[in-house]
């Protein structure tokens, strides 16, 4: 039997697997940078921090929750509308973990980095897009802002590791970027022109696991220094 014969076989149970790994690599990467945080109060490791507590409630919400209910009409679509949601913000946060230096003035302080006067903006647009695709029934404006996200973050973490290239995490956090950019423009591609192919989800799947492996060694390497 092939693997995606497999696959298509225990589709359910994998999909929860799946789903229970990368909760539970981005809760790690939560926790860890939280206690890094905590010590430095470097502001853009706070917004990190975010994008993977955002992840981790994208796919437990959208695998588990949405696998073990009814998925009636209305419950599907609160399910996906949040999933989408919740994975934009997680790219918004990990870009600006970047940017956050161009946007926010030095004498800016704000109680929570969550919902805060510049975060609200991209929580607006989240919200906008999220709600575009659940009504258009697509996922292209997810899809899109995705790619531009990754690509964008790429090419400024390439930058970062040219500046520190005797840092281990910049490479890491570029490898990664490049990894989620390829991962989401494969996913279009098998959603737009092959059907959802299942061999390319496979490969989209793979590339998602070594994506959040990634940051979690790099996170561990970090914090254990």
């Amino acid at each position: 039997m092939s693997l995606s014969s497999l696959v298509i076989e225990y589709k359910w149970m994998l999909e929860v697997f799946y789903a229970l790994a990368i909760t539970a690599i981005c809760m790690l990467v939560v926790l860890k940078t939280d206690k890094f945080y905590k010590l430095s109060l470097h502001q853009g490791i706070r917004y990190f921090r975010n994008a993977f507590f955002f992840f981790g409630i994208a796919f437990v919400g959208r695998y588990v929750f949405g696998i073990f209910s009814d998925l009636a009409l209305h419950s599907a679509f609160i399910v996906g509308f949040f999933f989408e949601y919740f994975l934009i913000m997680a790219g918004f946060f990990l870009l600006y973990s970047l940017i956050w230096k161009k946007i926010e003035s030095p004498n800016e302080t704000y109680l929570t980095s969550l919902f805060n006067a510049k975060i609200m903006i991209f929580h607006g647009m989240a919200l906008v897009l999220a709600l575009l695709d659940k009504t258009l029934q697509t996922y292209y404006f997810m899809f899109f802002s995705q790619m531009i996200i990754f690509a964008y973050a790429s090419v400024l973490s390439y930058k970062n590791y040219r500046k520190n290239a005797k840092h281990d995490f910049p490479k890491f956090y570029f490898v990664a970027t490049m990894i989620g950019f390829v991962a989401w423009t494969i996913n279009f591609l098998a959603a737009s022109y092959f059907e959802w192919h299942h061999g390319l989800l496979i490969d989209v799947g793979l590339m998602n696991i070594m994506f959040f492996l990634l940051f979690l060694y790099g996170v561990v390497k970090v914090t254990k220094k």
